[in-house]
């Protein structure tokens, strides 16, 4: 019956319905990839491509090792799935019959992944980048106007110009909080530009919660049904955007997108990260160890992960350390800079307090990474992709009215 399958597959019947599970979500109009694969036209046109991509498993992008972990978000196709598109594109294509397509996925006109918005914030002001050079991280302060407190299940970042940038954090500012409160509201800025050394200090760091973290290939934020952020009546929310240039000068007006839940839910979700940023990186060192661990100081549920290194980035492990010194790793990824991933516990995981939790970084700072801007660098922390990063993010769930500052209170022993 396989056989048979094979034999007959066509664009309609066989082929549409893997992509639109696993491709039209980056392989539309307007979204990241390069080139659409909603029509038969369009595919076709690619169509050797495809195959090529799918059968060396670059396509779709997925670096978590098979043999550790669950993850719900896996987009992999599946042996038979890779064998159908490579069996219609040795037959030549065949098109079919259009009356064996699947229903038309309704994806969002506006662009979203997530469903339809109830709010977007959008960067009051657009933010012009360079044809060349550094781009210094650059920061807007947007006023909600949530007259009420939210809790937001889903949301998406949209950048207006994807390919200039490299990441970006948004941050929920409390009204209560004075994080860079002397900072501008609704124009962009450096931590340069502000003529505080307290406020420059402040743009570097920070407690405040993390509505959502984005880079190349990340998909929206979407928790279960009694889960969401919670973002105060009153809140800003701080864009932190660091912009890469490609050659040609733009300009970016980043928008975020929120679903809130309809009742306020049992969980508040809160993003943690493990970071060390005292590494040094020797020259022509292809396997360098980088690690960073801490104690969750009270119950949770881990959700999910998001592991962020730059250029020099060769894999990333999350781990669980036992008591008598016994590992039990939760993710481990061969790490991809231009698909940096979530991945989210198909099961998510009950974690008691004092749970030690470990990340481990591996860089590869030798002439084999084709990516190494140079090779025989002391590479050290920085904001540049020709610096490095060590951040492992990470998302748990705790009750809903536990804010961050409660959870990291300590209760005795």
């Amino acid at each position: 019956m396989f056989l048979t399958l094979l034999l007959t597959a066509t664009f309609y019947k066989d082929v549409l319905p893997i992509l639109q599970d696993h491709c039209q979500s980056c392989h539309r109009p307007g979204q990241i990839a390069p080139m659409p694969l909603v029509t038969y036209a369009q595919t076709k046109a690619k169509a050797k491509a495809v195959s090529q991509m799918v059968r060396s498993k670059k396509m779709p992008p997925w670096f978590a090792d098979p043999k550790v972990g669950h993850f719900a978000n896996d987009p992999s196709l599946t042996a038979e799935e890779i064998e159908t598109i490579s069996q219609w594109v040795e037959a030549g294509t065949p098109e079919g019959n259009r009356r064996d397509a699947p229903q038309l996925k309704l994806w969002n006109v506006n662009g979203w992944n997530i469903p339809q918005p109830d709010r977007v914030v959008q960067m009051p002001k657009p933010v012009r980048i360079p044809a060349r050079g550094d781009v210094e991280y650059t920061y807007q302060i947007v006023p909600t106007g949530f007259a009420e407190d939210k809790w937001v299940r889903m949301s998406e970042l949209k950048p207006s110009s994807r390919q200039h940038v490299h990441h970006a954090v948004i941050y929920i500012r409390p009204p209560d909080s004075t994080w860079l409160r002397n900072a501008p509201k609704n124009t962009p800025f450096t931590a340069s530009s502000l003529g505080d050394p307290h406020l420059q200090h402040d743009a570097h760091w920070t407690d405040s919660d993390m509505l959502l973290v984005y880079a190349p290939g990340t998909s929206p934020d979407t928790w279960p049904e009694d889960m969401a952020k919670f973002v105060p009546a009153g809140s800003d929310l701080v864009f932190q955007m660091h912009y890469t240039t490609n050659g040609r000068a733009t300009q970016d007006q980043t928008s975020v997108g929120m679903v809130f839940s309809k009742t306020p839910p049992g969980k508040r979700v809160l993003t943690l990260q493990l970071t060390n940023d005292r590494f040094e990186i020797p020259p022509e060192t292809d396997d360098y160890r980088v690690e960073a661990w801490g104690s969750l100081p009270n119950d949770a549920t881990l959700l999910s992960f998001f592991p962020h290194m730059h250029l020099r980035g060769k894999r990333f492990e999350y781990n669980i350390v036992g008591e008598r010194g016994n590992v039990e790793t939760l993710l481990r990824v061969n790490y991809d800079f231009y698909w940096q991933l979530t991945y989210r516990l198909a099961q998510p995981r009950p974690l008691k307090a004092g749970t030690r939790l470990q990340a481990v970084a591996w860089y590869d700072n030798s002439r084999k990474n084709p990516h190494n801007p140079d090779p025989t660098a002391i590479v050290r922390w920085g904001d540049q992709s020709y610096e490095e990063m060590m951040v492992g993010f990470f998302d748990i769930a705790v009750p809903a009215g536990v804010d961050k500052w409660q959870y990291f209170v300590r209760q005795p022993k």
